[in-house]
């Protein structure tokens, strides 16, 4: 099969190797429009399910991965000059390049052919049995035939920048700050020895009243390592300046689309899904999406019916991380919801912000009723590993309290 991979992201990569490791005889070329190297973004987030299925897949390309990674599994929230400490699942922070730089060095050695500076014309496309659109959110093959591929784009309410920092976060971090225009929030982690991602959040109005709409780079970056230093610790922000000396800030879009597939053309990553940043699962489910596209390949049906096979299992696999995203997207929206509650027990809201019943549940009965779902699944494990008996006896005490 002659496939042409539109796009040098995790996506596009990975598929090229999952599908040179299943037959060596593909012909694989990916096309990616910038120079090698040159990646905006600083880290991204998996978690251990991702490492797991890559080694499942490719293990030499899992171990690298794991060995370019840095770990936490605790995250700290910083309020109102209070820390609060909850442990969590496994994390892993890379940086972006290094992760394209591992994928791209494994396509390479079984036989991809890489072609940085190549951009495609979407009205000209490589000949080829296979094109795979892996051109991230602003896809333009997808643009081209939008209303086939049905795309609708939500685009979020609040305002964010991605930025790097010299801070080497050692837990996922969550900072909140209030100033006389509202609250303002970064995200922090780090994904290398002297390397740290900052996302950066806050309400258009606050974006406004603290003047970051029209500062430039500099004037904003030192307004934000301000807002964060008891986080940063002395260590400074560092930018992306747009063409017009301003440091671009974002409104998230959430993309979807009726259908994944156009003749030979298919979606993959975010340019057939978004999920917003929040959850951190877009790099996962990008090489979630190659594995299942280079899967339903290897069994050879006819492409159509290949194609139409990806789809149905990647949209059922992503609808509650779907559902997840938008809870958290509107978590975060609906912030002064939950930042007057105690610290302890806003960081145990945002650990929940994922549930579709939190808005709608005043967040200190939700709270108290999470609290009593935890402890009657303890002693139902109580129950399960000691006996009935002793379960018994740990409820009557339980209930005489």
């Amino acid at each position: 099969m002659k496939v042409a991979c539109v796009g040098g992201g995790p996506a596009g990569l990975y598929l090229s190797i999952l599908l040179k490791l299943r037959d060596p005889s593909h012909d694989i070329t990916v096309h990616e429009r910038n120079a090698e190297g040159t990646t905006y973004g600083w880290g991204v987030t998996y978690w251990r399910g991702l490492l797991d299925q890559l080694r499942t897949h490719d293990p030499e390309t899992a171990r690298a991965i794991e060995a370019g990674s840095v770990r936490w599994n605790e995250g700290v929230a910083h309020v109102r000059g209070l820390t609060t400490r909850r442990p969590g699942d496994e994390g892993h922070g890379i940086g972006r390049h290094r992760l394209l730089e591992i994928l791209a060095g494994r396509a390479r050695s079984l036989g991809v052919h890489l072609e940085f500076g190549s951009t495609i014309d979407p009205g000209d496309l490589p000949a080829a049995d296979l094109v795979v659109a892996g051109d991230g959110v602003h896809s333009a093959l997808r643009t081209r035939h939008a209303d086939h591929f049905g795309t609708r784009i939500d685009t979020g309410r609040n305002r964010y920048i991605w930025l790097g920092t010299s801070k080497s976060f050692d837990t996922f971090t969550f900072a909140f700050t209030e100033t006389e225009h509202g609250w303002i929030w970064c995200y922090g982690y780090g994904f290398g020895p002297a390397a740290g991602t900052c996302v950066v959040e806050c309400a258009p109005e606050t974006w406004t009243g603290l003047g970051l709409d029209r500062a430039p780079e500099a004037d904003g970056l030192a307004l934000l390592e301000k807002l964060f230093a008891g986080i940063l610790d002395g260590h400074p922000l560092i930018g992306r300046p747009s063409p017009d000396g301003g440091t671009p800030w974002l409104t998230f879009r959430t993309v979807t689309n009726r259908t994944w597939h156009r003749g030979n053309v298919v979606l993959i990553g975010d340019a057939a899904h978004t999920t917003h940043y929040s959850i951190g699962a877009g790099t996962t489910l990008a090489l979630e999406d190659a594995i299942a596209l280079a899967g339903v390949l290897h069994e050879r049906p006819a492409l159509p019916q290949a194609l139409a096979r990806y789809e149905q299992e990647r949209r059922t696999a992503l609808l509650s991380r779907q559902s997840a995203a938008r809870h958290s997207a509107l978590w975060y929206e609906n912030l002064p919801r939950y930042i007057d509650l105690p610290p302890r027990q806003m960081f145990a809201l945002l650990g929940q912000r994922h549930s579709p019943l939190l808005p709608y549940v005043p967040p200190q009965l939700y709270y108290r009723l999470d609290r009593a779902a935890g402890q009657l699944q303890a002693l139902r494990r109580l129950k399960r590993w000691l006996g009935p008996k002793v379960a018994r006896t740990a409820q009557g005490r339980a209930a005489r309290r």
